[in-house]
């Protein structure tokens, strides 16, 4: 078969003959030539205009060194020498296919072949090329030849979709371990609100995707996302730098190819923005010719990891005369380099170069090999293809490589070996994983200003992706940060809230914007930040800041209060009145008043009055279940025995006026007997009540923790409420019953006005247990069981006072009243 080229085929900008041929394609120029055609004469081919990249030069002779390395080599590829065939892509789309047609198709205008043309002249692999964009539009032609491309600088994680390019490798790692690296140090330093500005182009789009997506999922907000392109008009490039300068947001993270990070910088220097600090991607971070930005002191970025290529600088260095005429692309360094021409009259006005140019005192980034970060990655790709060929042609027999250099070597041959290479050169290993991408390791970098006032690129810290999770980022304090900053800047939306507080989105804004709102009542929030409060358990509450819950103060009426003190002191005060009442009272038993008071009931009515003053007591202190039982059934059944012996004596009193109506034997019926066993009578039913309460539902302690939220009072329940009220209605109408008898008493003889004392008693005690009802249900509290007993002990003071008192009086400071001869005499 017969296949004839019908293209002119593009010359490679430097090609060597060898056993195999690998490609290389660079971008050596940033512009393409561009040529309106009229369709009437045949396209001439297109052409790179625009300087010489220096840095791109660089890579193409570290190529060229490193074949020339293996074809010397006697380990690799031994008795076999290595070919190149090295394009400029210009930095473009269009040219990028049309190199890699021409890699795919080789460069013999007419050759013959038994099947398929498409095979003949194809290289075996290729390197390249430095940009993505380019490097996407090449590996979808030449994976359907199944010609490998090992790139050293196209990082966009799009590449990593074998599906799409089955045939792309890399030995930079992919964007995606970059954004990661990145998010990683925006949230080591607590970063939350940044703006993001990128290139316009598959590596600016897809990594900073890569890293917005990163970044969401940890909490960091974007204030603004910009684009842009190099070529893009200055009115565009002036609209973001404008942004930059207006923003808030103290963090600029860049995903920006170096060409295109020195058009945003020129055009913020113009006009400095306030004090930034600058997060780079590896495309600009380590361009030592942006360090001259010094508004930008202080950037922190992930760079490639530097290297060292022993022999590489002398490499580069040996340039001679006649090698730099031979070559277009040398030619045009030499001459942009020196600013003279090698061509007598081909520039005018422009010196002729004299031979005293020395390429060893240029400064370039071509001689520059300080930093060997991206250089090593092409070295590295050249040495994966030759491996790969390696595995492919030679084996190792009694320790000794052979090679058969004659073999028919296809591409697809390569690439199933070049899936498979793990070495180390020079120290750094090399392998591909099912992606076509190598263990991700990076560098931090830190621009730092020297005392001199130069910008030096300063590593302080590094990313591992083969490092177990949350060791993959190692970061030191030696950091230098935006210019005039001493400590790690501060870059969020709205400041961090405190314990006690809670997040509120501002409405309409990012996450990272929101109001902090105090804690509701009852509830704390005990870190940084919080979304929610949340509430105390039942018996805690929160303290004064609200961010921790401490046990709630338990409070009952306690013999150490004032109030508890007072309370107690009239309890033994009452009591001891009533003993020293009955004292006098038993001193004087044989005076008439004594005796006409009826003796018996009085002193068992000052017995019963001094256990209601003492059971006041029981009130007092932390309840227990013994004690919760007590107090309430001793108050009930003691002054159900003091009104009893009231209740007796009234009717006593009414006896004894009836006795003394002629023909009345009344008392008869009432006397001592029955007055005993009426008293017994009326005590046994509050007795019953009781221990039917006690039996059924007794009362018992408990913590009361609805009343107060704050604290907890620490009481008695009433176990049964029926109860309760049962022993004090019983109880209220004892005393009305013997209120009233006292009432229709009070108007007898004055010999017998113990019925009026007893109706002013009764009153009172009606009165305060009356006023006592609404007085106990509303009290809170500790104050409740005051209440109680200030209940008890004011109607037991109203009893002793208002029947015993007189009494008391008359025989202490009157004792004339107190005979028989004074009562006659009276009636």
């Amino acid at each position: 078969m017969k296949c004839t080229l019908q293209s002119t085929p593009r010359l490679p900008a430097f090609s060597k003959d060898g056993d195999f041929v690998i490609g290389g394609v660079f971008s050596l120029h940033y512009k393409l030539h561009t040529v309106i055609y009229n369709y009437t004469t045949k396209p001439e081919p297109s052409k790179c205009t625009g300087s010489l990249i220096a840095r791109e030069l660089r890579f193409t002779r570290t190529m060229m060194f490193a074949v020339d390395e293996i074809n010397n080599s006697t380990e690799l590829l031994p008795g076999i020498k290595l070919g190149y065939q090295v394009y400029d892509s210009c930095a473009s789309v269009p040219m990028a296919v049309d190199v890699a047609f021409q890699l795919s198709n080789g460069q013999d205008p007419v050759f013959y072949k038994d099947s398929n043309c498409s095979q003949s002249g194809v290289v075996l692999a290729a390197v390249g090329d430095s940009a993505s964009t380019p490097s996407i539009s090449i590996s979808r032609i030449t994976g359907s030849f199944n010609v490998p491309l090992v790139s050293h600088f196209a990082t966009c994680a799009c590449l990593s979709d074998k599906q799409q390019y089955p045939t792309f490798f890399r030995t930079i790692p992919s964007d995606q371990f970059q954004a990661d690296a990145l998010v990683k140090l925006v949230k080591h330093f607590g970063w939350t609100w940044i703006g993001a500005v990128r290139s316009e182009s598959e590596y600016g789009n897809y990594g900073m995707g890569s890293f917005l997506d990163a970044a969401q999922r940890e909490g960091i907000c974007v204030e603004y996302s910009e684009s842009f392109f190099w070529s893009d008009p200055q009115s565009k490039i002036q609209r973001l730098a404008e942004v930059i300068r207006r923003s808030t947001a103290m963090v600029v993270v860049a995903f920006i190819a170096s060409a295109d990070m020195r058009v945003l910088f020129e055009e913020l220097a113009r006009d400095p923005p306030p004090p930034r600090q600058w997060i780079g991607s590896e495309g600009w971070i380590t361009d030592p010719h942006l360090m001259s930005f010094s508004f930008c002191a202080g950037a922190i970025g992930v760079g490639i990891q530097q290297s060292v290529i022993p022999g590489l600088r002398n490499f580069l260095l040996d340039l001679s005369p006649t090698e730099v005429a031979a070559s277009s692309v040398f030619t045009e360094f030499w001459e942009e380099a020196f600013n003279c021409t090698l061509t007598k009259n081909a520039v005018p006005n422009k010196r002729l170069c004299d031979g005293t140019e020395d390429i060893k005192t240029l400064k370039s980034p071509y001689t520059d090999t300080s930093q060997l970060r991206m250089t090593n990655m092409v070295y590295k790709a050249v040495y994966a293809i030759a491996h790969a060929i390696n595995n492919a042609v030679c084996q190792e027999i009694n320790a000794t490589t052979l090679c058969i250099k004659n073999i028919k070597l296809e591409s697809k041959q390569v690439l199933s070996e070049l899936k498979k290479v793990n070495f180390s050169q020079n120290g750094y290993p090399v392998s591909f994983d099912a992606n076509g991408d190598p263990v991700a390791f990076y560098e931090l970098v830190n621009w730092q200003k020297s005392e001199s006032g130069v910008i030096d690129l300063v590593t302080v810290g590094y990313y591992d992706a083969s490092l177990p999770k949350g060791q993959e980022f190692q970061i030191n304090r030696n950091i230098s940060w935006v210019e005039g900053a001493t400590q790690v800047p501060v870059s969020v939306c709205s400041e961090s809230c405190p314990p006690g507080t809670r997040k509120v989105l501002q409405k309409g804004k990012p996450i990272c914007c929101y109001d902090c709102i105090p804690c509701p009542e009852g509830e704390i929030s005990n870190k940084i930040d919080s979304l929610d409060c949340f509430p105390c358990s039942s018996e805690f509450w929160p303290n004064a800041e609200k961010d921790a819950c401490f046990h709630k103060p338990v409070e009952f009426l306690s013999f150490d209060e004032v109030l508890a003190i007072i309370l107690a002191t009239f309890s033994v005060i009452g009591a001891c009145l009533a003993i020293i009442t009955a004292v006098i009272f038993f001193h004087h038993r044989a005076t008439p008043i004594v005796r006409a008071n009826n003796s018996e009931l009085s002193f068992l009515l000052l017995f019963s009055l001094t256990l209601c003053f003492l059971c006041s007591l029981t009130f007092i202190g932390a309840p227990s279940e013994w004690s919760c039982m007590l107090r309430h059934t001793a108050f009930g059944i003691t002054f159900v025995l003091c009104i009893s012996c009231v209740l007796g004596k009234t009717v006593v009193v009414l006896m004894a006026f009836k006795a003394t109506l002629p023909g009345s034997n009344v008392m008869k019926w009432f006397g001592p007997p029955q007055q005993r066993l009426t008293v017994i009578f009326f005590t046994f039913i509050q007795v019953l009540i009781c221990i039917v309460w006690l039996v059924l539902s007794p009362p018992f302690p408990m913590k009361n923790l609805t009343t107060y939220k704050e604290k907890i009072i620490l009481e008695c329940a009433l176990g049964s409420a029926v109860g309760f009220w049962a022993v004090l209605g019983y109880i209220g109408l004892l005393a009305v019953f013997c209120f009233v008898l006292a009432v229709l008493a009070r108007k007898l003889p004055d010999n017998f006005n113990e019925a009026k004392l007893i109706t002013f008693s009764m009153l009172i005690f009606c009165a305060v247990w009356l006023t006592f009802i609404p007085a106990y249900v509303s009290s809170p509290g500790k104050f409740t069981v005051a209440v109680e007993i200030f209940a008890i002990l004011a109607s037991s003071f109203g009893l002793i006072l208002c029947i015993f008192a007189p009494k008391c009086f008359i025989i202490l400071f009157q004792p004339e009243m107190n005979s028989k001869k004074y009562l006659m005499n009276k009636n």
